[in-house]
C-alpha cells in the first residue's frame, strides 16, 4: 500500500457528503486526542438535544451509502503495521463439523463476540494482571479488527461497543456490511469518565450475501419491567439461496445473583423471537453473552425451548453434548474468572454447522489471562459456518413426533 494511504483508513472515514442527524440519550465524548476521536466529536454535534430528555430507544445511522469502500487488506496492512510492536496474533484452526452432509450453496459464517467496552476496560472491570497500556483503544481497536478481518464473518455479532460511530460502523460499512446499533439505556460506560458514549448491541451482515427483510430492537424485560438490556433481530434472505432466516444478537445481565433475573430476560427474548420467527418456521441463529454458565435455568430455556435450539460449540466436544470448560478467562481483584458464558444458538432442525473455530487454550492465553498484549478482549470470539437443511420441515416434524414420544414414556 503506497505511504500516502497508511494511517488513513483507521483514523477518517472518507465521507462524500454530510452525515445524517443521530439520535441518542447522552454521549460524553472520549478526549484520546486521535483524529478518530475528533471524527466523533463532530458527529456528537449532531446529536438531538430531545432526544437526551426523551431516553429514545432507537437512533439513525451514518448514511453508509456516502462513504467510499476499502480493501480489507488495506485495513488489515494498516493495523499490523499499528501493532509491529506488539506479539503476534494467535493462530487458531478451525474444526469440521460437516459429518457428510451435502450442501449446496456457500455456508454462511457468524462470528459472535463481546468486546470489551473500552471505557469498561479502562475505568471499571478491574484486570489486575493486565497493564493498562495494552488497553490503549488505537492499539486494542486494531486487534479487534484484525481478528474480524482475518476471520471474515458474513455475519458478525458484538455486545459491549461503545466506539460504533468513530471506528466499527465507519469502517465496517465501508468493507460492505450494513449496520445497526442498539445502545443500553443506561449503560454503565457513562459512569466513566471520559466514555465514549454508551455501549450496546451491534450486529453487521454483508449487503452483497444478505438483503434485510425485517429488523426489531428489543428492549428486554424482566418481571414485566424493562430492563437495560437488549438485542437486535434481522431478518435476512440469503441471496444465493433465497432462503429467510433470522439472526439475533443479545447481552443478557451480569453478575452473581441475578441468575432469576437472565432466566426472565432470556423468556422475554423467547418469546419476541418465536413471534419473529414464525414459531421455528424461519431458521434462527442467536448470538449473545449470556452471563451464565450452561448450569443456569436460562440456559435450560434455550436448550428447551419449542424452537428447538441447539448450542453450536457443544459439537466440538467428543461427545457433543458438552460446552467448552471456557469462553472468558480474567483475573479480577478477587481472584480467577472462568467461565462458559457466551453461544451460538442455531436452529437445528433447519441449519448444519459446517465447522467451529476452536477456542485458545490455556498455554496460548497464558498466566495473566484476558485481556492482554496479545488479545483484546476478556471474551473469546466464537465463529461458526452454516449451511441450510435441504428439508427442514420434515426434520422439524420428525423431531417434534419424537419430543412428544420421549414425553408419554
Amino acid at each position: 500500500m503506497p505511504q500516502r494511504f497508511r494511517n488513513r483508513l483507521l483514523h477518517k472515514p472518507q465521507i462524500a457528503g454530510t452525515v445524517t442527524r443521530l439520535s441518542v440519550r447522552h454521549l460524553s465524548v472520549c478526549s484520546m486526542g486521535n483524529s478518530t476521536s475528533r471524527l466523533y466529536s463532530a458527529l456528537a454535534k449532531t446529536l438531538s438535544s430531545s432526544a437526551v430528555s426523551q431516553h429514545q430507544d432507537c437512533l439513525e445511522q451514518l448514511d453508509s451509502a456516502r462513504l467510499d469502500p476499502i480493501d480489507p487488506k488495506d485495513l488489515l496492512e494498516e493495523c499490523q503495521l499499528v501493532l509491529q510492536k506488539r506479539p503476534p496474533r494467535f493462530q487458531r484452526d478451525f474444526v469440521d463439523l460437516k459429518k457428510n452432509a451435502v450442501s449446496n450453496h456457500r455456508p454462511i459464517r457468524v462470528m459472535q463476540w463481546n468486546i470489551l467496552a473500552q471505557a469498561l476496560g479502562e475505568g471499571k472491570d478491574n484486570f489486575v494482571q493486565c497493564p493498562m497500556e495494552a488497553l490503549k483503544w488505537e492499539e486494542r481497536k486494531c486487534l479487534i479488527l484484525e481478528e474480524i478481518l482475518a476471520y471474515k464473518p458474513d455475519i458478525l455479532c458484538l455486545q459491549e461497543v461503545d466506539h460504533y460511530f468513530d471506528t466499527f460502523e465507519p469502517l465496517l460499512s465501508r468493507l460492505g456490511y450494513q449496520c445497526t446499533f442498539f445502545p443500553k439505556p443506561w449503560s454503565p460506560c457513562l459512569d466513566v469518565e471520559q466514555n465514549n458514549g454508551p455501549d450496546g448491541c451491534a450486529l453487521f451482515f454483508l449487503k452483497d450475501r444478505f438483503e434485510l427483510v425485517n429488523s426489531a430492537n428489543i428492549r428486554l424485560t424482566a418481571m414485566k419491567l424493562k430492563t437495560n438490556q437488549v438485542a437486535i433481530a434481522q431478518t435476512l434472505k440469503c441471496n444465493e439461496t433465497g432462503r429467510l432466516f433470522c439472526i439475533a444478537v443479545t447481552h443478557l445481565k451480569a453478575r452473581t445473583g441475578w441468575e432469576r433475573f437472565r432466566s426472565a430476560q432470556g423468556c422475554d427474548l423467547l418469546q419476541n423471537l418465536k413471534s419473529i420467527t414464525q414459531g421455528a418456521k424461519i431458521p434462527l441463529i442467536i448470538c449473545g453473552d449470556f452471563n451464565a454458565e450452561p448450569t443456569e435455568e436460562v440456559y435450560r430455556e434455550f436448550s428447551n425451548s419449542s424452537l428447538n435450539l441447539n448450542s453450536a460449540y457443544k459439537l466440538l466436544s467428543p461427545d457433543g453434548q458438552s460446552e467448552p470448560p471456557y469462553t472468558t478467562w480474567k483475573i479480577r481483584p478477587s481472584g480467577e474468572c472462568r467461565h462458559t458464558l457466551d453461544y451460538i444458538w442455531y436452529s437445528q432442525h433447519a441449519l448444519n454447522v459446517n465447522s467451529a473455530l476452536g477456542l485458545l487454550t490455556e498455554e496460548q492465553i497464558g498466566p495473566n489471562r484476558l485481556p492482554s498484549f496479545n488479545y483484546p478482549s476478556d471474551h473469546l470470539s466464537l465463529v461458526c459456518d452454516f449451511s441450510f437443511n435441504q428439508d427442514p420441515d420434515r426434520l422439524l416434524f420428525y423431531l417434534l413426533v419424537l419430543s412428544t414420544c420421549l414425553y408419554e414414556v
